[in-house]
């Protein structure tokens, strides 16, 4: 089981996007992709394909996981990031955050 998952809320805690929060949309291997964020513009080469002219693509790049953490509690300019640990549960394992042992959605 993963710590972070798709659709969490983390908070960038290293590199030049530190401080900014958003939500996960992507998860492959130890990299994340964030909605809105590390966002960069690629230039396509004309082929035939492309009816023989040249683009720019909007490209979104990842960002290491261990850069992230997640968001515990959301309050305005106050928001509070934290571990996560896991716990059995009903035969279940779950996460919990380890600043307050409240289990993550």
């Amino acid at each position: 089981m993963k710590r972070i998952k798709k659709d969490d809320l983390v908070k960038v805690i290293a590199g030049r996007n530190k401080g900014k929060i958003a939500k996960v949309t992507r998860i492959d291997g130890d990299k994340v992709y964030l909605e809105n964020i590390n966002n960069r513009e690629r230039h396509v080469r004309r082929n035939q394909f492309s009816g023989g002219k040249g683009m720019k693509k909007d490209v979104q790049l990842p960002i290491n996981i261990s850069n992230v953490a997640l968001v515990v509690e959301d309050v305005k300019g106050a928001e509070k990031i934290s571990k996560v640990g896991f716990v059995m549960k009903d035969g279940k394992k779950v996460r919990i955050a380890k600043l307050n042992n409240k289990e993550v959605k």
